[in-house]
């Protein structure tokens, strides 16, 4: 009995001493996940929305969004245009349409092979390619001919993210009633209100 446990211990010395060293700690998917897509939980008057931002595809632009969610510089403001079969728009005006200050505005990113699809979140802009700032719009719909593969203007819209919880909310708030505010149209008569922006 004692050769056997002899030889036994043997054999577990030899077998340790030829094992590879244990690998090093790999994160788990999961946490290589959240750095391309991180989080953020939009709460509004209306319900609440995650949004997943696509940082690997539109880095500049998530880092933008990011920056101004960090400084709670979306919370009170408002969705200011809102088109029922096209898309709301958010992110630079407070109640009484006046329009908040922002920081430089950034490249465009729209070439990053993201299509304007329902749900999605785009960065708004003037007519020159590379001024979007804080304001962005929600897709309710399809919008591909703002693709830059489709676009008029040959540059498109920067399409960083998608609503993945609370779609619903996005729909209720596309058909509240609109009008003319301020010297704009498509102004819901009754605010639209971003109570808080944060990372999830």
């Amino acid at each position: 009995m004692f050769r056997v446990f002899v030889v036994l211990g043997a054999l577990l010395v030899a077998t340790l001493a030829s094992a590879k060293p244990l690998p090093r700690f790999i994160p788990a998917p999961e946490s290589r996940r959240d750095e391309r897509t991180p989080r953020v939980v939009m709460v509004t008057n209306h319900g609440k929305v995650v949004i997943e931002l696509y940082a690997d595809k539109a880095p500049l632009t998530v880092a933008n969004f990011l920056r101004y969610v960090d400084d709670g510089y979306y919370d009170g403001t408002i969705f200011h245009r809102v088109i029922a079969e096209f898309m709301i728009q958010g992110g630079g005006f407070v109640p009484g349409m006046q329009e908040k200050t922002t920081r430089d505005p950034i490249k465009n990113e729209a070439s990053n092979g993201l299509s304007n699809e329902r749900g999605t979140l785009a960065a708004a802009r003037t007519s020159d390619p590379n001024s979007a700032t804080a304001q962005f719009y929600i897709n309710v719909k399809d919008n591909r001919f703002l693709d830059r593969v489709n676009a008029h203007d040959k540059v498109g819209y920067a399409v960083f993210g998608k609503v993945i919880d609370g779609m619903d909310v996005i729909d209720k708030i596309r058909r509240v009633p609109t009008g003319a505010r301020a010297g704009h149209n498509d102004v819901p008569l009754d605010a639209v209100i971003v109570r808080s922006m944060r990372r999830l």
